[in-house]
């Protein structure tokens, strides 16, 4: 089968087309046949190793010191048919639709998956592509965890800093499910696009520091975790809640400890686990017409290397999609 393999750490020509054995599924796990996977922002920082100093050296020690040796092919989303299952297998049969996240055997950009039953998977939303589904399982549980976590409530004030991709676009439409005011930050070629999905307002902030307008909000939803963090404090309401999404500096968690301990606002910056039942309430949503996939380009298999190479720009609008199969 044709596979995008992972040579070594590095830039997006490290990505490479090449034809690798076609897996085997284990007694409790499924085989997929991949017809879409999705290019996520924590794809191409592990592929450059651009991910907080902490994390470094961990990764290696996983993946490989020198060179991906554990894991050998990227992608973290994917949706797909099951093309065939393990003697054990309950939940599914061959012939169904799902979608997924493959957690850290990651092995997206490739014809062929195995999954574990009792892993991140479920059965694709019927109003949804295999394209569409594709870039649900990671943003949205993403979204959905640290948004439960601030316990949003109807008429809150919701700040989304880095509002324009995969976990941003899933939580605004998920925030205003539940009847909270969005206000969406990012740059200004994706403000429309966070209209379009229902923001109530947006800030540009190449334009605007959203901690220097005098507003405050309930919670503030850090995504990129690149917002000041005692500015963004000082922007809560009395019983705020920042949530740090993407922040694995030691600093902001010792602030944020202190923060909690010493006021009556909140910082949170728990990782989000493999729930499938998180993608079983998401599908339900979007059969209900709530939440709809953000995809800004398409690319076929062998060009995965420029899809990355279009994600490292920091300009895409919501997410960007690998076409497997038809």
């Amino acid at each position: 089968m044709k596979a995008v393999v992972w040579t070594r750490y590095g830039p997006p020509d490290v990505l490479q087309l090449q034809e690798v054995a076609k897996p085997v599924p284990k007694d409790n796990e499924v085989l997929v046949k991949v017809h879409a996977a999705s290019v996520f922002a924590g794809d191409c920082e592990l592929r450059g190793l651009k991910i907080p100093i902490l994390f470094r050296l961990f990764l290696r020690m996983y993946i490989g010191l020198t060179r991906p040796k554990r894991v050998t092919v990227l992608g973290q989303e994917l949706a797909g048919e099951i093309e065939a299952v393990g003697k054990d297998v309950e939940r599914f049969k061959e012939g169904d639709q799902i979608f997924a996240a493959t957690g850290f055997r990651f092995g997206a950009y490739a014809e062929y998956q195995c999954l574990p039953e009792d892993g991140m998977v479920a059965t694709k939303p019927t109003n949804m592509t295999y394209e569409e589904a594709t870039v649900v399982p990671v943003g949205g549980s993403n979204a959905l965890h640290f948004l439960r976590l601030a316990n949003i409530q109807s008429g809150q004030r919701v700040l989304i800093n880095g509002a324009g991709g995969g976990i941003g676009t899933m939580a605004i439409q998920l925030a205003r499910s539940w009847g909270a005011e969005v206000i969406a930050v990012d740059s200004t070629e994706k403000l429309d696009m966070l209209r379009s999905i229902g923001a109530d307002s947006v800030i540009d902030h190449t334009k605007e520091d959203f901690t220097k307008n005098g507003e405050t909000y309930d919670v503030i939803f850090d995504v990129v975790g690149k917002g000041p963090f005692f500015r963004s404090i000082r922007s809560l309401n009395k019983h705020g809640t920042l949530l740090l999404a993407n922040n694995g500096l030691v600093v902001p968690k010792f602030q944020g400890l202190w923060t909690s301990m010493t006021s009556s606002k909140r910082v949170i910056s728990k990782m989000a686990g493999e729930k499938k039942e998180d993608l079983v309430f998401l599908k339900e949503l979007i059969e209900a017409g709530k939440i709809s996939a953000v995809i800004d380009r398409r690319y076929p298999l062998e060009q995965t290397a420029e899809a990355h190479r279009y994600v490292d720009t920091g300009r895409k609008k919501g997410n960007v999609v690998i076409t497997v199969a038809e």
